[in-house]
């Protein structure tokens, strides 16, 4: 039970005549500075029943509230404000975290149902630039998020695996490319020959009229077709794999656009059953004007399909394979006009559980305000910018601590962490500019600072030889643990407001002020006094650990015990 949940109960008690335990809730408020304690309730709600003024009225509840789970209650103006009683609740924290442990925070409310992630969805034949990184890690913590209360995730890499550009990589792989240089360098070379397809088609117009012939042969099946794309198709995946790895992301489906090759035709099928498609000069539209939306176009005038009719395909197969409770679509926030459409078109064709996709948005990464992609013919790869990370990470390590055994394991944790950590500390919505050297410092809201943080603990723990007791009773009533238990507290329902805006930014702001929270008391306590609080202090010591690693965690992190 958090704190503002003990104040309502205490209130209702004295109130239930004339508010619900509810309302009660709904008036309590965080008090703006410590020493207005924690939790304040404001009696003006209680006015015009009771007839008396907001003052009295506090005054009256203060003499009747049951006063064993606080310290003091005060009367300040018409506001009563509860200070909670340290001892007990750090007790009780402390207990529930060291039995609980990492799964402390843990919930129900998925009962094992499926949530598919459709995420990172990058081009074949093309690099992964840092434009890739939001969806990837927004997903991946997402994931762990939702696991966490009880859903069963579905990590889908919705890979850009057909299309037009797949006739235009064969004609210029055939007329100028290598075995062996596609080989050595994957993406490098199939990149260069796409760029050099489109440099010599400007002066060779005919070679557009092969790509499209290529193509054509490709959706009819031709062997050479078919056998050059999923070659270019398991290349792109093998260089794509290694930049997943230093990420620490896998996935549970790589079907792309390519599966649903063979499933649109249902669709199509199912909205003329139905009723649903109009012609428009030589098109099929699905009219949306219901839902205030322009038509979707689901196929052009010379009969080929488009993106949503691919869409509707893949929503109607992962309900029928996973029948899932929700669907998560993490892609930016430019296309939210087509998730909106295509839930629309689910809605037409009679499929209810199209109120349970949500698109995930996000908004830009920029560099010097700038959007990464306007960049001519420069896209910041995304395996260079991992990799610099982890070189900055080791030259601070070897600053910081010369003799630790595994730096290149701990500068790898670190710095590809420090990027993740950055990406996902914003609002998802918001845009941000990234400065690869703001990103890995040791100081300030960071990655690093979290991850210093938790083996600063660590070394607490080891130095003292310490191992909390389960039966043990850990007490304490300081101010600089008290901020400490505080965060330690909100912890489950931190958990359940990421998971219900799927914004794993809450989660990374719970890390940053429960680090600096606990860098302050360490900072201020003599942890290792030996006296009668020094067990106390050391259990707070070691529920940051569990605490700290558990939100690195839900972020894809890892949290190195030596830095």
């Amino acid at each position: 039970m958090n704190n503002k949940e003990i104040v309502a109960k205490a209130i209702f008690e004295v109130v239930k005549d004339d508010l619900t335990l509810a309302q009660v809730q709904g008036l309590l408020e965080n008090p703006k500075a410590a020493d207005h304690g924690d939790v304040a309730f404001p009696a003006f709600a209680l006015a015009k029943v009771y007839r008396k003024a907001p003052q009295q009225i506090a005054q009256e509840l203060a003499e009747k509230i049951d006063g064993t789970s606080f310290e003091k209650i005060a009367v300040v103006g018409p506001y009563l404000n509860f200070f909670m009683s340290k001892g007990n609740i750090s007790q009780s924290v402390l207990a529930k975290i060291i039995s609980e442990k990492e799964h402390y925070g843990d919930a129900a409310i998925g009962l094992g149902q499926t949530v598919p992630i459709d995420m990172s969805s990058p081009n074949i034949a093309k690099p992964i630039s840092m434009g890739h990184l939001r969806s990837t890690v927004i997903g991946n913590s997402i994931g762990f998020i939702m696991e966490k209360i009880g859903y069963q995730p579905i990590r889908i890499n919705h890979l850009g695996d057909w299309g037009t550009q797949f006739g235009k990589l064969i004609v210029a792989y055939k007329k100028w490319g290598s075995e062996a240089a596609v080989k050595a360098d994957p993406i490098k070379e199939l990149l260069r020959l796409y760029v050099d397809f489109h440099e010599k088609a400007e002066t060779e117009p005919a070679l557009e009229d092969e790509a499209r012939a290529w193509f054509k042969k490709l959706e009819e099946g031709d062997e050479e077709a078919i056998s050059l794309w999923q070659w270019f198709r398991e290349e792109s995946l093998k260089e794509f794999n290694k930049i997943y790895d230093l990420l620490g992301v896998s996935f549970d489906s790589m079907n792309g656009e390519a599966f649903y090759n063979d499933k649109m035709t249902e669709i199509v099928d199912l909205l003329e059953a139905k009723h649903l498609l109009k012609e428009d000069q030589g098109a099929e539209i699905v009219d949306l004007s219901a839902y205030d939306l322009n038509p979707a176009l689901i196929k052009k005038s010379d009969g080929a399909t488009l993106y949503i009719t691919r869409d509707l395909a893949a929503a109607l197969y992962r309900k029928r394979t996973y029948n899932f409770a929700k669907s998560i679509y993490v892609v930016g926030n430019e296309q939210s006009y087509h998730f909106k459409q295509l839930k629309a078109v689910l809605k037409e064709m009679g499929f209810d559980w199209s109120d349970e996709i949500a698109h995930v948005a996000f908004g830009l990464i920029t560099q010097g305000g700038k959007k990464l992609s306007t960049r001519k013919g420069k896209i910041i790869l995304l395996e260079k910018v991992l990799m610099e990370a982890t070189e900055l990470a080791k030259a601070q390590i070897i600053e910081k601590n010369p003799t630790l055994a595994n730096k290149d394991e701990v500068a790898q944790q670190v710095g590809v962490g420090a990027v993740i950590f950055h990406d996902l500390k914003n609002d998802r919505m918001n845009n941000f500019d990234f400065d690869l050297e703001e990103v890995v410092r040791f100081e300030g809201e960071t990655g690093p600072y979290v991850q210093y943080s938790h083996a600063r603990a660590m070394s607490i723990l080891t130095k003292a030889a310490f191992t909390p007791d389960a039966t043990a009773v850990y007490s304490l009533q300081d101010e600089n643990s008290w901020e400490v238990i505080k965060l330690l507290q909100q912890y489950p329902d931190t958990v359940l407001a990421a998971a219900d805006k799927y914004e794993p930014s809450v989660i990374a702001k719970h890390a940053i002020k429960l680090a600096q929270a606990f860098n302050k008391f360490y900072a201020n306590v003599k942890v290792l006094a030996e006296d009668e609080e020094k067990d106390a202090r050391l259990a707070l010591v070691y529920a940051v650990t569990v605490i700290l690693k558990e939100d690195l965690r839900l972020l894809g992190l890892q949290a190195p015990e030596k830095m």
